[in-house]
């Protein structure tokens, strides 16, 4: 039996209930697979799973077959501790040739006045998915993605602590479009004078009512 390469209390992680292991399509590192079309689908497949990285690290390697998944062991024992991690060492590995992009990247993203938040959060995260040497905590990441907000959502969040994009996402979820506002539909009603005239009697005013 080989050492895992993620801590051992990952082993002792429980699955979500009812939780049913899903058949993961296998990466060998031999195909035309990219690394991030395998990443992409693997977090997919994970299902409920994949709303903690700790149980992304401890499913990964069902996801591997053949010299990739002997390149997952031959990984130093208890070397991996976040999935960014895990992340970056199989990118690096198995390069794919997709251009890849820097810390400054993220930084720079910010939420578009006519983007949703959670339009926002998946476009943050097809960028991060492309950062292959990015090693940031999952909190860190939170924080970077946060900044990225527009100042009123911000300011309406400010108060609260997230600790992963997929917790902010879900607690956002179906947050308005900004300067999104419904409609007033209302009737204003305005007073009139009508002056009019008579022969047969003095000035009448007839005072009516309009909307």
């Amino acid at each position: 039996m080989y050492r895992t390469p993620y801590t051992t209390a990952y082993d002792q992680l429980p699955l979500p209930h009812k939780y049913k292991l899903p058949d993961f399509t296998k990466f060998s590192g031999q195909g035309e697979v990219s690394t991030m079309e395998h990443i992409n689908r693997f977090i997919v497949q994970c299902g409920e799973a994949a709303q903690q990285d700790a149980l992304k690290v401890h499913l990964f390697s069902m996801s591997l077959s053949g010299s990739a998944f002997t390149w997952f062991t031959t990984l130093p024992a208890n070397s991996i501790i976040y999935w960014a991690y895990l992340e970056k060492q199989f990118h690096q590995f198995y390069y794919s040739g997709v251009e890849e992009m820097k810390l400054t990247d993220l930084t720079n993203l910010r939420q578009r006045n006519d983007e949703s938040v959670d339009a926002f959060i998946q476009r943050f995260r097809d960028v991060k998915n492309r950062c292959f040497s990015l090693v940031l905590s999952d909190q860190q990441l939170a924080e970077v993605a946060f900044q990225g907000l527009l100042p009123h959502i911000k300011e309406k969040y400010a108060s609260q602590e997230f600790y992963s994009i997929n917790q902010m996402a879900n607690r956002m979820t179906g947050e308005a479009r900004p300067y999104e506002q419904k409609r007033s539909n209302f009737q204003k009603k305005v007073n009139f004078v009508d002056c009019s005239y008579s022969s047969d009697s003095d000035d009448d005013q007839i005072v009516g009512s309009a909307e």
